[in-house]
């Protein structure tokens, strides 16, 4: 739960190009705010690919648009959020159909975090989709790694 005085450490922040190569970018600079060896890294690496591929492909982005990207912790939770130029036409949603080919992003998202969801910053200003990760698996997780021994 959030303590009074807790403050929200920014791990890093970077603007993309609304490019599809921005996303392997993404990741590759999220590796390196949480370094190799963080318990989350794939979770939080796999959550950053899908929102900034949505950002790209579902939002009102041109090439010359940039694409923000910022990750940030506080106390046993990090926090991807994503900003775009938003879309003239819907917003992002959850696709329940269990058999489709893609637009399965925000499915991904919302199964692998505590919490996710987006705010809107008006209109022809954009909007932001984030999600809450957990920083470190439940004791009792069984996609837990296993404790080495010495």
């Amino acid at each position: 739960m959030k303590t009074a005085g807790a403050e929200p450490r920014i791990l890093g922040e970077v603007d993309l190009p609304g490019v599809r190569e921005s996303v392997a970018r993404a990741r590759s600079e999220v590796r390196r705010w949480l370094g190799g060896d963080h318990p989350m890294i794939d979770d939080i690496v796999l959550v950053t690919s899908e929102l900034v591929t949505n950002a790209i492909r579902h939002s009102n982005s041109r090439t010359r648009d940039l694409i923000g990207l910022a990750v940030t912790a506080m106390e046993e939770i990090v926090y991807v959020e994503v900003s775009d130029p938003g879309s003239t036409f819907s917003g992002p949603h959850v696709r329940e159909e269990p058999d489709v080919e893609d637009g399965r992003g925000l499915l991904i998202v919302r199964e692998i975090s505590l919490e996710w969801g987006t705010r809107e910053h008006g209109c022809g200003l954009g909007r932001t989709v984030w999600c809450a990760i957990r920083a470190a698996p439940l004791p009792d997780d069984p996609s837990a790694p296993e404790p080495v021994s010495g």
